[in-house]
Protein backbone atom coordinates (compact mmCIF):
# COMPACT_ATOMS: atom_id res chain seq x y z
CA UNK A 1 0.00 0.00 0.00
CA UNK A 2 1.12 3.54 -0.74
CA UNK A 3 1.95 5.25 2.56
CA UNK A 4 2.21 9.03 3.03
CA UNK A 5 5.39 10.55 4.40
CA UNK A 6 3.58 12.10 7.37
CA UNK A 7 0.12 11.91 8.87
CA UNK A 8 -2.95 13.99 8.17
CA UNK A 9 -2.68 15.64 11.57
CA UNK A 10 0.98 16.49 11.00
CA UNK A 11 0.12 18.01 7.61
CA UNK A 12 -2.56 20.20 9.15
CA UNK A 13 -0.35 21.32 12.01
CA UNK A 14 2.41 22.24 9.56
CA UNK A 15 -0.06 24.26 7.48
CA UNK A 16 -1.09 26.19 10.60
CA UNK A 17 2.54 27.00 11.43
CA UNK A 18 3.32 28.06 7.87
CA UNK A 19 0.35 30.41 7.59
CA UNK A 20 1.16 31.89 11.00
CA UNK A 21 4.78 32.56 10.01
CA UNK A 22 3.89 34.02 6.62
CA UNK A 23 1.15 36.20 8.14
CA UNK A 24 3.66 37.66 10.58
CA UNK A 25 6.19 38.52 7.90
CA UNK A 26 3.85 39.22 4.99
CA UNK A 27 5.31 42.74 4.67
CA UNK A 28 8.63 41.12 3.70
CA UNK A 29 7.42 38.39 1.35
CA UNK A 30 5.05 40.84 -0.39
CA UNK A 31 7.69 43.52 -0.95
CA UNK A 32 9.41 44.27 -4.25
CA UNK A 33 13.17 44.66 -4.01
CA UNK A 34 13.10 47.24 -6.81
CA UNK A 35 11.20 49.50 -4.36
CA UNK A 36 13.99 49.32 -1.79
CA UNK A 37 14.66 53.06 -2.05
CA UNK A 38 11.33 54.39 -3.32
CA UNK A 39 9.40 52.67 -0.50
CA UNK A 40 12.19 52.84 2.14
CA UNK A 41 12.05 49.10 2.71
CA UNK A 42 15.06 49.05 4.99
CA UNK A 43 13.25 51.31 7.44
CA UNK A 44 10.39 48.80 7.69
CA UNK A 45 12.72 46.39 9.52
CA UNK A 46 13.18 46.60 13.31
CA UNK A 47 16.17 48.72 14.26
CA UNK A 48 17.79 45.70 15.92
CA UNK A 49 17.53 43.80 12.61
CA UNK A 50 19.06 46.73 10.76
CA UNK A 51 21.98 46.74 13.17
CA UNK A 52 22.52 42.99 12.82
CA UNK A 53 22.26 42.81 9.02
CA UNK A 54 23.44 46.20 7.80
CA UNK A 55 27.19 45.56 7.75
CA UNK A 56 27.29 41.86 6.86
CA UNK A 57 29.39 40.73 3.92
CA UNK A 58 27.68 38.57 1.27
CA UNK A 59 29.40 35.37 2.52
CA UNK A 60 28.25 36.18 6.06
CA UNK A 61 24.67 36.58 4.84
CA UNK A 62 24.94 33.17 3.22
CA UNK A 63 26.26 31.50 6.37
CA UNK A 64 24.22 33.28 9.01
CA UNK A 65 20.86 33.64 7.29
CA UNK A 66 20.21 31.52 4.22
CA UNK A 67 22.21 28.30 4.44
CA UNK A 68 20.35 25.92 6.74
CA UNK A 69 23.24 23.44 6.69
CA UNK A 70 25.82 25.79 8.19
CA UNK A 71 26.96 24.31 11.50
CA UNK A 72 29.51 26.76 12.88
CA UNK A 73 27.93 30.21 12.70
CA UNK A 74 30.13 33.09 13.85
CA UNK A 75 28.17 36.28 14.49
CA UNK A 76 29.97 39.64 14.30
CA UNK A 77 27.33 41.04 16.68
CA UNK A 78 24.51 39.80 18.88
CA UNK A 79 21.41 39.06 16.83
CA UNK A 80 17.94 39.83 18.19
CA UNK A 81 15.92 36.78 19.17
CA UNK A 82 13.15 37.70 16.72
CA UNK A 83 15.56 37.48 13.76
CA UNK A 84 17.01 34.21 15.02
CA UNK A 85 13.49 32.85 15.44
CA UNK A 86 12.54 33.80 11.88
CA UNK A 87 15.59 32.08 10.44
CA UNK A 88 15.08 28.96 12.55
CA UNK A 89 11.39 28.71 11.75
CA UNK A 90 11.90 29.28 8.02
CA UNK A 91 14.51 26.53 7.88
CA UNK A 92 12.59 24.09 10.08
CA UNK A 93 9.18 24.38 8.41
CA UNK A 94 10.18 23.99 4.76
CA UNK A 95 10.29 20.71 2.87
CA UNK A 96 13.81 19.29 2.37
CA UNK A 97 15.20 20.24 -1.04
CA UNK A 98 18.28 18.03 -1.08
CA UNK A 99 17.89 15.02 -3.34
CA UNK A 100 19.56 11.72 -2.44
CA UNK A 101 23.14 12.16 -3.59
CA UNK A 102 22.49 15.81 -4.41
CA UNK A 103 24.66 18.76 -3.50
CA UNK A 104 24.37 20.80 -0.35
CA UNK A 105 23.10 24.36 -0.53
CA UNK A 106 26.60 25.77 -0.35
CA UNK A 107 27.74 24.10 -3.55
CA UNK A 108 25.64 26.09 -5.96
CA UNK A 109 28.30 25.97 -8.67
CA UNK A 110 28.64 22.19 -8.59
CA UNK A 111 27.07 19.99 -11.21
CA UNK A 112 25.60 16.49 -10.81
CA UNK A 113 27.97 13.57 -11.13
CA UNK A 114 26.59 12.66 -14.54
CA UNK A 115 28.12 15.90 -15.92
CA UNK A 116 31.57 15.60 -14.35
CA UNK A 117 33.23 14.48 -17.59
CA UNK A 118 31.31 16.85 -19.83
CA UNK A 119 29.25 19.68 -18.36
CA UNK A 120 26.91 19.77 -21.35
CA UNK A 121 26.32 16.04 -21.78
CA UNK A 122 24.80 13.67 -19.25
CA UNK A 123 26.63 10.36 -19.08
CA UNK A 124 23.29 8.67 -18.30
CA UNK A 125 21.68 9.50 -21.65
CA UNK A 126 22.61 8.10 -25.02
CA UNK A 127 23.87 10.68 -27.48
CA UNK A 128 20.81 10.43 -29.71
CA UNK A 129 18.60 11.46 -26.79
CA UNK A 130 20.83 14.38 -25.76
CA UNK A 131 20.34 16.19 -29.06
CA UNK A 132 18.36 19.44 -28.65
CA UNK A 133 18.25 18.94 -24.85
CA UNK A 134 19.88 21.39 -22.45
CA UNK A 135 21.93 19.96 -19.54
CA UNK A 136 19.34 20.93 -16.91
CA UNK A 137 16.65 19.03 -18.79
CA UNK A 138 18.96 16.07 -19.37
CA UNK A 139 19.38 15.84 -15.59
CA UNK A 140 15.62 15.97 -14.97
CA UNK A 141 15.03 13.36 -17.66
CA UNK A 142 17.55 10.94 -16.15
CA UNK A 143 16.21 11.33 -12.63
CA UNK A 144 12.66 10.70 -13.74
CA UNK A 145 13.60 7.77 -15.92
CA UNK A 146 12.37 9.13 -19.22
CA UNK A 147 13.80 11.01 -22.13
CA UNK A 148 13.43 14.08 -24.30
CA UNK A 149 9.68 14.20 -24.26
CA UNK A 150 8.05 11.86 -26.71
CA UNK A 151 11.19 10.73 -28.49
CA UNK A 152 12.81 8.81 -25.66
CA UNK A 153 9.52 7.17 -24.70
CA UNK A 154 8.77 6.12 -28.24
CA UNK A 155 12.18 5.24 -29.63
CA UNK A 156 13.97 4.44 -26.38
CA UNK A 157 11.26 2.55 -24.49
CA UNK A 158 8.96 1.41 -27.29
CA UNK A 159 5.89 3.18 -25.93
CA UNK A 160 2.92 4.53 -27.83
CA UNK A 161 2.97 8.30 -27.30
CA UNK A 162 0.72 11.18 -28.29
CA UNK A 163 1.88 14.75 -27.72
CA UNK A 164 -0.33 17.85 -27.57
CA UNK A 165 1.40 21.18 -28.02
CA UNK A 166 -0.22 24.63 -28.07
CA UNK A 167 2.49 26.18 -30.25
CA UNK A 168 2.26 24.89 -33.86
CA UNK A 169 5.88 25.88 -34.45
CA UNK A 170 7.02 23.58 -31.66
CA UNK A 171 4.88 20.78 -33.06
CA UNK A 172 6.62 21.15 -36.42
CA UNK A 173 9.98 21.21 -34.68
CA UNK A 174 9.16 18.06 -32.69
CA UNK A 175 8.15 16.27 -35.89
CA UNK A 176 11.39 17.36 -37.52
CA UNK A 177 13.44 16.07 -34.59
CA UNK A 178 11.60 12.74 -34.73
CA UNK A 179 12.59 12.30 -38.36
CA UNK A 180 16.19 13.17 -37.55
CA UNK A 181 16.29 10.59 -34.78
CA UNK A 182 14.76 7.92 -37.00
CA UNK A 183 17.39 8.61 -39.61
CA UNK A 184 20.14 8.37 -37.00
CA UNK A 185 18.77 5.09 -35.68
CA UNK A 186 18.59 3.64 -39.16
CA UNK A 187 22.21 4.59 -39.89
CA UNK A 188 23.46 3.18 -36.58
CA UNK A 189 21.61 -0.08 -37.10
CA UNK A 190 23.09 -0.42 -40.57
CA UNK A 191 26.57 0.13 -39.16
CA UNK A 192 26.17 -2.27 -36.24
CA UNK A 193 24.20 -4.94 -38.06
CA UNK A 194 22.62 -5.81 -34.70
CA UNK A 195 19.00 -6.63 -35.37
CA UNK A 196 18.32 -7.28 -31.69
CA UNK A 197 19.43 -3.92 -30.37
CA UNK A 198 16.95 -1.56 -28.71
CA UNK A 199 17.37 0.95 -31.48
CA UNK A 200 16.83 -1.60 -34.22
CA UNK A 201 13.12 -1.89 -33.46
CA UNK A 202 11.81 1.42 -32.19
CA UNK A 203 8.20 1.75 -31.20
CA UNK A 204 5.72 3.73 -33.25
CA UNK A 205 6.78 7.31 -33.77
CA UNK A 206 5.14 9.77 -31.41
CA UNK A 207 2.01 11.54 -32.63
CA UNK A 208 2.06 15.33 -32.35
CA UNK A 209 -1.08 17.45 -32.21
CA UNK A 210 -1.63 21.19 -31.92
CA UNK A 211 -4.04 21.61 -29.04
CA UNK A 212 -4.82 23.06 -25.63
CA UNK A 213 -6.34 21.46 -22.54
CA UNK A 214 -8.85 23.74 -20.86
CA UNK A 215 -8.47 23.56 -17.07
CA UNK A 216 -12.05 24.81 -16.70
CA UNK A 217 -13.34 21.59 -18.26
CA UNK A 218 -14.32 18.46 -16.36
CA UNK A 219 -12.46 15.20 -16.59
CA UNK A 220 -15.17 13.92 -18.95
CA UNK A 221 -14.17 16.56 -21.46
CA UNK A 222 -10.55 15.72 -20.82
CA UNK A 223 -11.17 12.04 -21.60
CA UNK A 224 -13.15 13.03 -24.68
CA UNK A 225 -10.16 14.99 -25.91
CA UNK A 226 -7.97 11.93 -25.47
CA UNK A 227 -10.38 9.96 -27.66
CA UNK A 228 -10.26 12.58 -30.40
CA UNK A 229 -6.49 12.64 -30.20
CA UNK A 230 -6.27 8.90 -30.66
CA UNK A 231 -8.02 9.08 -34.05
CA UNK A 232 -7.09 12.44 -35.54
CA UNK A 233 -3.44 13.06 -34.78
CA UNK A 234 -0.65 13.14 -37.29
CA UNK A 235 1.99 10.46 -36.96
CA UNK A 236 5.35 9.74 -38.49
CA UNK A 237 5.40 5.97 -38.71
CA UNK A 238 8.72 4.25 -38.26
CA UNK A 239 9.82 2.47 -41.39
CA UNK A 240 11.63 -0.15 -39.35
CA UNK A 241 8.47 -1.48 -37.71
CA UNK A 242 7.16 -1.25 -34.16
CA UNK A 243 8.44 -2.99 -31.07
CA UNK A 244 6.36 -5.06 -28.67
CA UNK A 245 4.40 -2.71 -26.44
CA UNK A 246 5.29 -3.41 -22.85
CA UNK A 247 3.29 -0.33 -21.88
CA UNK A 248 0.84 1.81 -23.79
CA UNK A 249 1.35 5.48 -23.20
CA UNK A 250 -0.53 8.50 -24.44
CA UNK A 251 1.37 11.63 -23.50
CA UNK A 252 0.01 15.10 -23.83
CA UNK A 253 2.56 17.86 -24.14
CA UNK A 254 1.22 21.39 -23.80
CA UNK A 255 3.20 24.58 -23.80
CA UNK A 256 0.98 27.65 -24.27
CA UNK A 257 2.45 31.07 -24.78
CA UNK A 258 1.74 32.05 -21.15
CA UNK A 259 4.51 29.88 -19.75
CA UNK A 260 7.98 31.24 -20.30
CA UNK A 261 9.63 28.07 -19.15
CA UNK A 262 10.30 25.61 -21.98
CA UNK A 263 9.37 22.20 -20.59
CA UNK A 264 9.76 19.60 -23.31
CA UNK A 265 10.31 16.48 -21.27
CA UNK A 266 7.97 13.74 -20.19
CA UNK A 267 8.76 11.95 -16.98
CA UNK A 268 7.37 8.85 -15.33
CA UNK A 269 8.64 8.59 -11.78
CA UNK A 270 7.28 5.10 -11.45
CA UNK A 271 9.97 3.73 -13.75
CA UNK A 272 12.55 4.60 -11.10
CA UNK A 273 10.40 4.96 -7.97
CA UNK A 274 8.19 1.86 -8.30
CA UNK A 275 9.64 0.01 -5.33
CA UNK A 276 9.93 3.08 -3.13
CA UNK A 277 6.28 4.04 -3.46
CA UNK A 278 4.92 0.49 -3.50
CA UNK A 279 3.16 0.81 -6.84
CA UNK A 280 0.87 -2.14 -7.53
CA UNK A 281 1.38 -4.33 -10.57
CA UNK A 282 -2.01 -3.33 -11.93
CA UNK A 283 -0.63 0.15 -12.65
CA UNK A 284 2.30 -1.11 -14.68
CA UNK A 285 0.42 -0.76 -17.96
CA UNK A 286 -0.28 2.94 -18.09
CA UNK A 287 -0.93 5.85 -20.41
CA UNK A 288 0.97 8.98 -19.47
CA UNK A 289 -0.17 12.56 -20.02
CA UNK A 290 2.13 15.56 -19.74
CA UNK A 291 1.15 19.24 -19.58
CA UNK A 292 4.28 21.35 -19.14
CA UNK A 293 2.25 24.59 -18.97
CA UNK A 294 -1.24 26.03 -18.93
CA UNK A 295 -3.01 29.36 -18.80
CA UNK A 296 -6.66 29.24 -17.71
CA UNK A 297 -7.87 30.23 -14.29
CA UNK A 298 -10.50 27.81 -13.05
CA UNK A 299 -11.64 24.29 -13.73
CA UNK A 300 -15.29 23.38 -14.22
CA UNK A 301 -16.72 20.17 -12.83
CA UNK A 302 -20.38 21.04 -13.39
CA UNK A 303 -20.77 20.06 -17.04
CA UNK A 304 -20.11 16.51 -18.21
CA UNK A 305 -19.80 15.07 -21.69
CA UNK A 306 -20.40 11.28 -21.81
CA UNK A 307 -17.48 9.53 -23.45
CA UNK A 308 -19.76 7.22 -25.42
CA UNK A 309 -21.46 10.19 -27.04
CA UNK A 310 -18.30 11.49 -28.66
CA UNK A 311 -17.18 8.27 -30.30
CA UNK A 312 -14.05 8.00 -28.18
CA UNK A 313 -12.46 4.70 -27.34
CA UNK A 314 -12.99 3.31 -23.86
CA UNK A 315 -10.04 4.82 -21.97
CA UNK A 316 -7.51 2.58 -20.29
CA UNK A 317 -5.88 3.34 -16.97
CA UNK A 318 -3.17 5.93 -17.22
CA UNK A 319 -0.76 8.12 -15.27
CA UNK A 320 -0.88 11.90 -15.25
CA UNK A 321 2.57 13.43 -15.28
CA UNK A 322 3.53 17.09 -15.36
CA UNK A 323 7.16 18.17 -15.49
CA UNK A 324 7.17 21.82 -14.44
CA UNK A 325 3.45 22.20 -15.09
CA UNK A 326 2.88 25.93 -15.16
CA UNK A 327 0.45 27.76 -12.89
CA UNK A 328 -2.99 26.19 -12.57
CA UNK A 329 -2.01 23.21 -14.68
CA UNK A 330 -0.63 21.36 -11.66
CA UNK A 331 -3.85 21.83 -9.69
CA UNK A 332 -5.88 20.82 -12.76
CA UNK A 333 -3.94 17.56 -13.02
CA UNK A 334 -4.54 16.85 -9.33
CA UNK A 335 -8.27 17.38 -9.74
CA UNK A 336 -8.32 15.06 -12.73
CA UNK A 337 -6.47 12.48 -10.63
CA UNK A 338 -9.05 12.64 -7.84
CA UNK A 339 -12.13 12.80 -10.10
CA UNK A 340 -11.30 10.60 -13.08
CA UNK A 341 -11.55 6.83 -12.42
CA UNK A 342 -9.10 6.11 -15.23
CA UNK A 343 -6.21 8.05 -13.69
CA UNK A 344 -4.36 5.71 -11.31
CA UNK A 345 -1.16 7.63 -10.55
CA UNK A 346 0.04 11.22 -10.67
CA UNK A 347 3.55 12.64 -10.60
CA UNK A 348 3.64 16.42 -10.58
CA UNK A 349 6.52 18.91 -10.64
CA UNK A 350 5.10 22.42 -10.36
CA UNK A 351 6.42 25.80 -11.48
CA UNK A 352 5.30 29.41 -12.08
CA UNK A 353 3.43 29.70 -8.79
CA UNK A 354 2.63 33.36 -9.52
CA UNK A 355 0.35 32.20 -12.35
CA UNK A 356 -1.84 30.21 -9.96
CA UNK A 357 -5.37 31.58 -9.72
CA UNK A 358 -6.67 32.65 -6.32
CA UNK A 359 -9.96 34.08 -5.06
CA UNK A 360 -8.24 37.43 -4.64
CA UNK A 361 -6.67 37.25 -8.11
CA UNK A 362 -8.62 34.86 -10.38
CA UNK A 363 -6.77 36.08 -13.48
CA UNK A 364 -3.06 36.53 -12.68
CA UNK A 365 -0.95 38.71 -15.00
CA UNK A 366 0.50 36.93 -18.03
CA UNK A 367 -2.18 34.24 -18.13
CA UNK A 368 -4.28 34.05 -21.27
CA UNK A 369 -5.95 31.58 -23.58
CA UNK A 370 -4.48 30.72 -27.00
CA UNK A 371 -6.31 32.21 -29.95
CA UNK A 372 -7.07 28.84 -31.57
CA UNK A 373 -8.87 27.40 -28.53
CA UNK A 374 -12.64 27.43 -28.27
CA UNK A 375 -13.74 27.93 -24.68
CA UNK A 376 -17.28 26.59 -24.78
CA UNK A 377 -17.40 25.38 -21.18
CA UNK A 378 -19.65 27.49 -18.99
CA UNK A 379 -17.75 28.91 -16.03
CA UNK A 380 -20.04 28.34 -13.07
CA UNK A 381 -17.71 26.96 -10.41
CA UNK A 382 -15.18 28.68 -8.18
CA UNK A 383 -12.21 26.36 -7.98
CA UNK A 384 -8.84 28.04 -7.86
CA UNK A 385 -5.26 26.90 -8.08
CA UNK A 386 -4.68 27.96 -4.45
CA UNK A 387 -5.84 27.01 -1.96
CA UNK A 388 -7.11 23.62 -3.08
CA UNK A 389 -7.79 22.08 0.32
CA UNK A 390 -10.67 22.93 2.63
CA UNK A 391 -8.28 22.93 5.57
CA UNK A 392 -5.91 25.59 4.26
CA UNK A 393 -8.83 27.63 2.92
CA UNK A 394 -10.17 27.82 6.46
CA UNK A 395 -6.92 29.00 8.06
CA UNK A 396 -6.65 32.71 8.90
CA UNK A 397 -3.92 34.40 6.90
CA UNK A 398 -3.62 31.64 4.30
CA UNK A 399 -3.72 34.13 1.40
CA UNK A 400 -0.62 34.35 -0.78
CA UNK A 401 -0.05 37.43 -2.91
CA UNK A 402 1.21 37.39 -6.48
CA UNK A 403 4.57 38.69 -5.23
CA UNK A 404 4.91 36.03 -2.56
CA UNK A 405 4.14 33.29 -5.07
CA UNK A 406 6.55 34.80 -7.59
CA UNK A 407 9.26 34.84 -4.94
CA UNK A 408 8.70 31.12 -4.34
CA UNK A 409 10.01 30.49 -7.86
CA UNK A 410 13.45 31.90 -7.05
CA UNK A 411 16.50 29.65 -6.78
CA UNK A 412 17.98 29.99 -3.31
CA UNK A 413 20.91 27.70 -4.17
CA UNK A 414 21.98 29.94 -7.04
CA UNK A 415 21.81 33.05 -4.89
CA UNK A 416 23.81 31.35 -2.16
CA UNK A 417 26.54 30.74 -4.69
CA UNK A 418 26.51 34.40 -5.69
CA UNK A 419 26.81 35.44 -2.06
CA UNK A 420 29.73 33.14 -1.36
CA UNK A 421 31.54 34.23 -4.50
CA UNK A 422 30.64 37.90 -3.88
CA UNK A 423 29.52 37.95 -7.49
CA UNK A 424 29.14 41.21 -9.34
CA UNK A 425 25.63 40.04 -10.17
CA UNK A 426 24.63 41.05 -6.64
CA UNK A 427 24.62 44.72 -7.64
CA UNK A 428 21.86 44.18 -10.21
CA UNK A 429 19.04 44.56 -7.65
CA UNK A 430 20.59 47.76 -6.34
CA UNK A 431 20.84 49.18 -9.87
CA UNK A 432 17.20 48.41 -10.59
CA UNK A 433 16.09 49.86 -7.25
CA UNK A 434 17.95 53.12 -7.95
CA UNK A 435 16.43 53.22 -11.42
CA UNK A 436 12.96 52.80 -9.89
CA UNK A 437 13.48 55.84 -7.67
CA UNK A 438 14.63 57.89 -10.68
CA UNK A 439 11.63 56.79 -12.73
CA UNK A 440 9.19 57.74 -9.97
CA UNK A 441 10.83 61.14 -9.51
CA UNK A 442 10.28 61.81 -13.20
CA UNK A 443 6.98 59.97 -13.60
CA UNK A 444 5.16 59.52 -10.26
CA UNK A 445 2.39 57.64 -12.02
CA UNK A 446 4.77 54.94 -13.25
CA UNK A 447 5.28 52.16 -10.70
CA UNK A 448 7.38 49.06 -11.22
CA UNK A 449 7.42 49.25 -15.02
CA UNK A 450 8.82 46.27 -16.84
CA UNK A 451 12.38 46.98 -17.89
CA UNK A 452 13.78 44.69 -20.53
CA UNK A 453 16.93 43.04 -19.21
CA UNK A 454 20.10 45.00 -19.79
CA UNK A 455 22.77 42.51 -20.76
CA UNK A 456 25.65 42.27 -18.30
CA UNK A 457 24.24 45.15 -16.28
CA UNK A 458 26.48 44.25 -13.35
CA UNK A 459 29.56 44.96 -15.48
CA UNK A 460 28.41 48.51 -16.26
CA UNK A 461 28.59 51.69 -14.24
CA UNK A 462 25.18 52.86 -13.06
CA UNK A 463 25.18 55.79 -15.47
CA UNK A 464 25.81 53.39 -18.36
CA UNK A 465 23.07 51.09 -17.09
CA UNK A 466 20.60 53.98 -16.75
CA UNK A 467 21.38 55.23 -20.26
CA UNK A 468 20.38 51.82 -21.65
CA UNK A 469 17.44 51.19 -19.33
CA UNK A 470 15.59 54.53 -19.29
CA UNK A 471 14.52 54.43 -22.98
CA UNK A 472 12.95 51.02 -22.32
CA UNK A 473 10.35 52.71 -20.12
CA UNK A 474 9.86 55.69 -22.42
CA UNK A 475 12.25 58.09 -20.72
CA UNK A 476 15.19 59.85 -22.42
CA UNK A 477 18.58 58.16 -22.20
CA UNK A 478 20.20 61.47 -21.31
CA UNK A 479 17.87 62.20 -18.41
CA UNK A 480 19.93 64.23 -15.90
CA UNK A 481 20.99 62.22 -12.86
CA UNK A 482 21.97 63.54 -9.44
CA UNK A 483 25.40 61.95 -8.95
CA UNK A 484 25.47 62.66 -5.22
CA UNK A 485 22.08 61.00 -4.71
CA UNK A 486 23.02 58.06 -6.92
CA UNK A 487 26.30 57.51 -5.06
CA UNK A 488 24.47 57.62 -1.74
CA UNK A 489 22.11 54.87 -2.88
CA UNK A 490 24.96 52.80 -4.35
CA UNK A 491 26.59 52.87 -0.91
CA UNK A 492 23.59 50.88 0.40
CA UNK A 493 24.10 47.94 -1.95
CA UNK A 494 24.94 45.67 0.98
CA UNK A 495 21.62 46.50 2.62
CA UNK A 496 19.78 45.77 -0.62
CA UNK A 497 21.42 42.35 -0.69
CA UNK A 498 20.58 41.72 2.97
CA UNK A 499 16.94 42.70 2.52
CA UNK A 500 16.54 40.57 -0.59
CA UNK A 501 18.03 37.67 1.35
CA UNK A 502 15.25 38.06 3.92
CA UNK A 503 12.72 37.85 1.10
CA UNK A 504 14.49 34.80 -0.26
CA UNK A 505 14.52 33.19 3.19
CA UNK A 506 10.71 33.11 3.03
CA UNK A 507 10.52 31.83 -0.55
CA UNK A 508 10.79 28.10 0.36
CA UNK A 509 8.20 28.68 3.08
CA UNK A 510 5.71 29.89 0.48
CA UNK A 511 6.49 27.00 -1.85
CA UNK A 512 6.06 24.55 1.01
CA UNK A 513 2.61 25.95 1.82
CA UNK A 514 1.48 25.70 -1.83
CA UNK A 515 2.64 22.10 -2.13
CA UNK A 516 1.40 21.13 1.32
CA UNK A 517 -2.03 22.48 0.42
CA UNK A 518 -2.06 20.07 -2.53
CA UNK A 519 -1.06 17.15 -0.31
CA UNK A 520 -3.85 17.99 2.14
CA UNK A 521 -6.29 18.29 -0.79
CA UNK A 522 -5.38 14.76 -1.84
CA UNK A 523 -5.71 13.59 1.75
CA UNK A 524 -9.18 15.12 1.97
CA UNK A 525 -10.13 13.21 -1.19
CA UNK A 526 -8.90 9.97 0.36
CA UNK A 527 -5.51 9.63 -1.33
CA UNK A 528 -2.05 9.39 0.19
CA UNK A 529 0.82 11.32 -1.36
CA UNK A 530 4.53 11.90 -1.04
CA UNK A 531 6.77 14.82 -1.92
CA UNK A 532 10.15 13.70 -3.23
CA UNK A 533 13.17 16.01 -3.78
CA UNK A 534 14.08 14.18 -6.95
CA UNK A 535 16.35 16.62 -8.79
CA UNK A 536 19.55 18.27 -7.67
CA UNK A 537 18.21 21.64 -6.47
CA UNK A 538 21.46 23.39 -7.39
CA UNK A 539 20.88 22.29 -10.98
CA UNK A 540 17.06 22.25 -11.16
CA UNK A 541 15.52 24.58 -8.51
CA UNK A 542 11.92 23.33 -8.83
CA UNK A 543 12.93 19.86 -7.75
CA UNK A 544 10.03 18.62 -5.59
CA UNK A 545 7.91 15.87 -7.16
CA UNK A 546 4.44 15.22 -5.76
CA UNK A 547 3.49 11.55 -6.20
CA UNK A 548 0.16 9.90 -5.43
CA UNK A 549 -1.11 6.39 -6.20
CA UNK A 550 -4.70 5.25 -5.87
CA UNK A 551 -5.18 2.18 -3.67
CA UNK A 552 -5.95 -1.12 -5.39
CA UNK A 553 -9.62 -0.98 -4.47
CA UNK A 554 -9.92 2.36 -6.31
CA UNK A 555 -8.21 1.07 -9.46
CA UNK A 556 -10.90 -0.04 -11.85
Amino acid sequence: MFVAAFSEQEQRELAEKLTSLLSTYRHISDSYIIEFFSESLWDTLPVSWQDALGDLTPPQIADLLLDKETQDRRYPSVWPLSLLALRTAAHALTFPRKAPGGHSQDTGAAVPEEFQLNQSQSSLLGHIFRKHVKPKKQHEICQLGTGHLTRFLSFGLGLDVTGIEADPNLVSMATKFDRQLLLTLTKENQKSGNAQSLHSAPGPSPRHVVGWVNPKASWDVFIQQLGVIATESDSIRATTGSSEKKQQVEELHLEPHSCQTKAEELQNALLTQKTAINTSDSVAQINTQVFPSVMATKMLTCKTVPVNDCGAKKPASFVLTGLHACGDLSSTLLRHFTNCPHVQVITSVACCYMKISTKEQPNPPGVFQPSFSSDTVVDSCSEYGYPMSDWVRGLPGHQLSYKAREGACHAIEDYLHRLREESGLLRTHCYRAILESIIRAERPDMRRPGVQTVKKAHALSFSEYARLALPRVGLPADLPLDPVRVDAMLAHQGKVVAYFSLVLLLAPVVETLVLLDRMIFLQEKGFQSKLIPLFDAAFSPRNLVLVAVKPKEAQS
